[in-house]
């Protein structure tokens, strides 16, 4: 069952976890656990009633500030410490005394209020108003899509985005070790054009560095506009007031942007934005993945084998590219889950549906999953020795390959059929060192170019890829 202590214990922790990880119906809080563990701070129930909490205190603070609100009078220090501190020091025996009040209204919003309530008892220092102005003139909505706003913006910027910024870096010393490491590139599988071993790392690079951006500049909103979003209740309890600029005020405080215009709920099209940003840092990842997968399997990665790990339960001599097997996997699911909130979530029957509460109580399932693949990808890595001598050997007797650099010079010169000439010479057939050095030797071209041209190797035809990588 439900332990508050053991739950306390392992958030934001990769410490142990109990046994009860084994009743576990998700593998983010059972097998992959300790991995997950990061984002149990920002996106775990405990966590939503603890953003709820906050927002609700950060409402009433702001209410006091204004001085519009007539009744409700400024706050003197030792009130504003007491309402920061439930705030600061929130737990998770407080996440489950909301949960008990919960219980009692079936309304996990209200049971926040009366939480409030009763912790104000008696402390309110003669300002017996203020517990009338917690959760004033909100709908439960109000309170909702903000914490769900400041949960994702957080377990974004303190979770995500450094774990993908991280993976980056991994990568890039990655591509200016091999940066001049000539290797033979494959279009459809088959031998092509060479390239290096850290140029094809820095395409990874520079992809995921761009995507990891766009996925951190999606800009988080929020409404505070009452039940159907017209202020309806403020304006009817104080009507002289600027409603659009205290709450403009009051999101911008939480540091959010303002959705102006909605029904009840917020949209959510930015949380729209926000999966289909991170599906683009995942997409590149399964592409990484899969690369490097395939490397592997063509000899050109060699895992090192950890000491005590079995690879097959029959084949001692197996070591499997299981992390980026378990990266990729993990991806998918999360791509799945994020491609769904994407085309759901904006959508909603008239003014409110209640489809979105359970799904969005789902966001941290995609999440987590992408954190556990992150963390596969780079172990992975980690784990990796180039084979120089397999790379050199599958790139140096595809002579063919040379095939593209004569003929484009050959065109250079205006040589009548370069191409063709080129394809009758090569397609589908061996070619050594000595064929094709003949056949540049009998080209009407200035003997300067036969000689750079009969100088060329499959290795040393590689372009700028090394400068590339090294440029990353």
């Amino acid at each position: 069952m439900y332990d508050a202590h053991s739950e306390n214990a392992c958030i934001g922790s990769n410490g142990p976890l109990d046994s009860s990880t084994l009743l576990a119906l998700s593998p983010l809080d059972g097998r992959y656990a300790r991995k997950a563990a990061p984002l149990r701070e920002y996106l775990s129930e405990y966590a939503l009633i603890r953003y709820r909490t906050l927002i609700e205190v950060r409402w009433l603070q702001h209410l006091a500030d204004e001085p519009t609100i007539g009744e409700l009078k400024s706050l003197e220090p030792p009130l504003k410490d007491f309402l920061n501190a439930i705030v600061d020091e929130f737990s998770v025996d407080d996440a489950a005394r909301v949960k008990a009040f919960e219980a009692k209204t079936n309304h996990d919003v209200k049971a926040v209020e009366y939480f409030l309530r009763q912790k104000l008892d008696g402390v309110a220092n003669g300002q017996s108003a203020l517990a009338s102005f917690i959760h004033f003139a909100c709908t439960s909505e109000d309170i909702n899509n903000v914490a769900y706003a400041l949960m994702l913006r957080d377990a974004r910027q303190r979770v995500l985005v450094p774990a993908l910024r991280d993976l980056g870096v991994e990568l890039r010393t990655l591509a200016h070790r091999f940066a001049d490491v000539a290797m033979l590139a494959r279009t459809h599988g088959q031998p092509a054009t060479p390239t290096t071993l850290g140029k094809e790392i820095a395409n990874f690079v520079y992809r995921l560095e761009r995507q990891t951006e766009l996925f951190a500049a999606v800009r988080v909103d929020g409404k505070f506009n009452g039940a159907v979003g017209n202020h309806n209740a403020h304006v009817a309890a104080y009507p002289t007031a600027d409603w659009l600029a205290i709450t403009d005020r009051f999101l911008a405080s939480l540091g959010l942007g303002t959705t102006r215009y909605t029904t009840q709920i917020e949209p959510h099209d930015w949380i729209a934005e926000y999966c289909q940003g991170l599906m683009r840092c995942n997409t590149v990842l399964v592409d990484l993945c899969r690369d490097f997968w395939s490397y592997i399997s063509l000899g050109y990665f060699r895992s090192r084998p950890v000491a005590d790990e079995v690879g097959s339960s029959t084949m001692p001599h197996k070591i499997n590219p299981i992390d980026f097997e378990n990266a990729e996997g993990n991806l998918g699911l999360a791509n799945e889950l994020l491609g769904f909130f994407a085309t759901k979530l904006p959508v909603s029957r008239w003014q409110r549906d209640l489809t979105d509460s359970t799904v969005l109580r789902n966001v941290g399932v995609a999440l987590g999953h992408t954190l556990i693949a992150i963390d596969a990808a780079e172990k992975g890595l980690a784990k990796l020795d180039a084979d120089l001598a397999t790379i050199a050997a599958d790139l140096t007797p595809r002579w063919e390959v040379l095939a593209e650099a004569v003929q484009t010079v050959m065109r250079r010169y205006g040589l009548p059929d370069a191409y063709e000439q080129l394809k009758d010479l090569t397609r589908g057939r061996a070619v050594d060192a000595k064929g094709l050095r003949e056949f540049i030797a009998g080209l009407d071209i200035p003997a300067a170019e036969r000689t750079r041209l009969q100088a060329l190797d499959p290795s040393s035809y590689t372009g700028l890829a090394a400068e590339l990588a090294r440029r990353i």
